[in-house]
């Protein structure tokens, strides 16, 4: 399968996520999100898990606060059409 074939398969997925602001690449930190979790949920310190986290993942702890805040975040709404709504604006 080419990978045009996977976009136009997905198409309206693809679409939907974005408007929402979510980014392809935050895949690739969907483990550190929920190592993150299980850490502060046995009883870590936020900066202790931090830390460990930017060491086992190799990025910044800016990146991981970064990722921490983006994750946590409420998805964007929907606009019913394209460029109908800007979500960010004021």
């Amino acid at each position: 399968m080419t990978i045009f074939e996977v976009l136009n398969f997905n198409r309206e997925l693809l679409e939907r996520l974005r408007r929402i602001g979510v980014r392809l690449e935050d895949t690739a930190y969907i483990d550190l999100f929920v190592d993150f979790n299980n850490m502060v949920g046995a009883g870590d310190k936020v900066s202790y898990a931090v830390a460990v986290l930017a060491d086992k993942y190799g990025v910044s702890e800016r990146k991981v606060y970064s990722l921490i805040k983006r994750f946590q975040s409420s998805a964007l709404p929907i606009c019913p059409a394209k460029n109908d709504c800007n979500p960010r604006a004021v």
